[in-house]
């Protein structure tokens, strides 16, 4: 199968013809024999590819693919070079640095992946199309709609991330005819798909609901469309190295009959999302607990469950020491933590420290289960130096210990594969989310969007603060850290600024013409069509 997917990009990217007979299949009209093999088979299965157990794959959960973009080239993590290990040709330096090119290897994992998801959706519209005859009208509609709005969650990925991109809604084009659209019509397309798809998707939880766990519902389109609003001045902007954006005011949306601008239209799906009966929970970690299936927050989720899937959360472990992680009987790769910004922007060490700083971060010295000291590998007790960190550690006394480690997750004590296959499922989007959004539109549309930022405040039993744009910025990441949010927050603040001008920290500095807010084409992707053009700036 995997072989087959591979081949499926590749017929994508060229045109090249192929007639094989792999012996790992089995033979289409068996597939799709009666209306429950076809929804097995063109629907159910597109889900294997939202998370993944490899590099590059999956939206979250993996290493060096979409999620490390939008993390790792923000201002809230970074995985220092510790000695010989996270060096790796200087890949995570240029992360930070934004000194990234066409050949970084996020940025083709996360291309390839991207399309592979899109090319397969494509292949299942066009299956149903094909096999309409044995569904009723409603299982035609809300099955392609179902993975109309996959696919098209899968572009907002790279609107996002890379800009201007080509828009591929069959299985059997030529490169002639695979041509990049600018980044306003990709975000329209986007955004009208969704709302087509919205006509005939359930309004069911996709996380408590068990007919409809992990999937794409009406109340995922919704959360996905307030994002998408949110972000409009962004995304409609097709030249983003001059600085100058259009006006969330003036960018005018269609909505049930209604006019309404970019502010009005995040609000209204906010809304409906509250109409959900969605809520916060009473504890921040519920939400990450393991086998949090019951949370009144989530609103998607990456399945997690060893015994039935193969997806893998990758990041525990990547961050912890050795030794911590041998306590809790996994791997530890010793890498990633938090950036001197972040415990800024938490108050880490001060009076007034944020409450969630311990339940996102291991700092301090490390504890096992039983409350014992971990020793680390001189046998001294290991603690975390969260301000030691700095962007090369090597030959620094702080070399191991540098950085607070990531904490988010609590750790499942019957996790297997090393500690990656978990029974936490991974949040992807959540309602203290939709609650921010919601407040920050009703800000810049001059409304009062202060109930919403004190509801997530007052959860977290965090002191009162101002309610402003800047104060609201920050509270985005100590709600958000670490659930792939900041990169996104910071270009559409205006914000989007490297830190790292040498060996250490410096003030941030910011960019001469903005375009690293978009990441460059893929220099692979430029030699096989010889009609994309580079983002400016690269």
């Amino acid at each position: 199968m995997k072989k087959f997917l591979y081949i499926a990009l590749a017929l994508l990217l060229s045109s090249c013809s192929l007639d094989e007979h792999p012996r790992d299949q089995i033979a289409e009209e068996l597939a799709h024999s009666d209306p429950e093999d076809l929804f097995k088979n063109t629907v159910a299965t597109l889900y294997n590819y939202v998370g993944g157990a490899t590099d590059g794959q999956g939206l979250q959960g993996t290493c060096r693919g979409v999620y490390d973009l939008e993390v790792f080239g923000s201002d809230e993590a970074m995985l220092p070079t510790r000695g010989h290990d996270w060096y790796d040709g200087e890949l995570w330096q240029h992360m930070y640095r934004h000194s990234w090119d066409p050949g970084h290897d996020l940025l083709g994992n996360s291309w390839l992946y991207l399309y592979k998801a899109i090319t397969l959706c494509n292949r299942s519209i066009e299956l149903l199309a094909r096999y309409r005859s044995m569904l009723t009208d409603e299982q035609f509609m809300a099955y392609t709609a179902e993975v109309q709005a996959l696919r098209a969650i899968y572009y907002w990925y790279l609107l996002d991330l890379f800009g201007r991109v080509p828009i591929v809604t069959a299985t059997n084009i030529s490169m002639n005819e695979v041509l990049q659209s600018e980044r306003s019509e990709l975000f329209h397309f986007v955004f009208d798909e969704l709302i087509d798809a919205s006509k005939y998707l359930v309004e069911e939880n996709s996380v408590t609901h068990d007919d409809y766990y992990g999937r794409v519902t009406k109340d995922v389109v919704a959360f996905v469309l307030a994002k998408l609003a949110l972000n409009a001045e962004i995304y409609l902007d097709d030249d983003w190295t001059d600085k100058q954006y259009p006006n969330g005011k003036q960018i005018l949306f269609s909505i049930d009959g209604k006019q309404m601008n970019a502010w009005e239209t995040v609000i209204y799906f906010c809304d409906y999302l509250e109409n959900r009966h969605y809520g916060l929970e009473f504890y921040y970690s519920n939400n990450f607990k393991v086998r949090n299936e019951n949370s009144v927050e989530n609103i998607w989720i990456i399945p997690m469950d060893k015994d039935l899937y193969g997806n893998t959360q990758q990041n525990l472990m990547r961050s912890w020491h050795y030794r911590h992680a041998d306590a809790y009987g996994i791997t530890g790769e010793n890498g990633s933590c938090a950036t001197l910004n972040t415990l800024r922007i938490f108050g880490y060490g001060t009076d007034d420290e944020d409450p969630r700083f311990y339940e996102n971060y291991w700092a301090g010295e490390v504890l096992d289960r039983n409350g014992n000291i971990i020793p680390d590998r001189t046998g001294a007790p290991l603690i975390y130096y969260p301000l030691a960190v700095k962007m090369d550690l090597s030959y620094d006394p702080y070399v191991e210990t540098a950085g607070a480690r990531m904490k988010k997750y609590d750790m499942d004590k019957n996790a297997t594969k090393d500690g990656t296959l978990m029974d936490n499922d991974i949040v992807l989007f959540r309602y203290a989310d939709a609650l921010l959004m919601r407040a920050e539109a009703k800000l810049r549309n001059g409304e009062d969007g202060s109930f919403d930022f004190n509801a997530v405040r007052q959860r977290a039993g965090a002191t009162p603060r101002e309610f402003t744009l800047e104060n609201l910025y920050d509270e985005r990441l100590l709600e958000l850290c670490w659930e792939g949010w900041r990169r996104q927050d910071m270009i559409r603040f205006r914000q989007y600024k490297s830190l790292f001008t040498g060996d250490v920290f410096d003030d941030p500095i910011d960019e001469s013409d903005g375009h690293t807010t978009v990441y460059p084409i893929p220099g692979d992707m430029l030699i096989l069509n010889p009609h994309f053009t580079q983002n400016k700036g690269y």
